[in-house]
């Protein structure tokens, strides 16, 4: 799945490749995730994962549903995306969370709108047919991402979540596939 992107905010070109999630990519992966645990309330982990930590997480993750990486032609993670269980109930079984996160500094420049689409691709050749993203609010560059992609908002929790000594509400997008 080759995507040529132009990256107008630093006039370069970036080749990326998006494919699925390798075990060498673990260390990426934590270096992605750890920065937002720690500098945001995008995540409501609290401490940073390790590599070993990303590994199990993969592995669950990829045994059953995919996970992708945006992975440029240097070989250079900048991205990943994945679906997951929603919930443990057998009816739940054709829902699916799904989630996107970059590597700081290559937001809003299409990695995101590209993992997601390759993901629900994916997603649509499977059973599955509901697609749901908790998003922490406010966070209107992650809402506008869903919308593009056909999300709408079906709900929000008020105060669900306490991160740097705030609450933090969480809304949930839906997409029916």
């Amino acid at each position: 799945m080759g995507e040529s992107l132009l990256n107008l905010e630093k006039g370069e070109h970036r080749s990326i490749i998006i494919r699925a999630a390798e075990a060498k990519d673990a260390k990426s992966l934590v270096a992605i995730y750890n920065s937002y645990i720690l500098e945001t309330v995008v995540t409501f982990e609290i401490e940073p994962i390790t590599e070993a930590d990303m590994l199990q997480r993969l592995a669950k993750v990829e045994a059953t549903m995919p996970w992708l990486v945006a992975e440029d032609s240097s070989g250079a993670i900048l991205g990943y995306a994945y679906a997951t269980q929603w919930k443990a109930r057998a009816a739940y079984d054709f829902a699916r969370e799904v989630t996107v996160y970059l590597k700081p500094g290559f937001e809003n420049l299409g990695y995101g709108t590209k993992l997601y689409r390759a993901l629900i691709s994916i997603l649509q050749d499977s059973p599955i047919h509901s697609l749901i993203a908790g998003i922490a609010q406010p966070n209107a560059a992650s809402v506008a991402l869903h919308e593009k992609l056909g999300f709408k908002k079906v709900g929000e929790f008020e105060e669900v979540g306490l991160k740097f000594g705030r609450r933090v509400n969480i809304g949930y997008w839906q997409l029916l596939l």
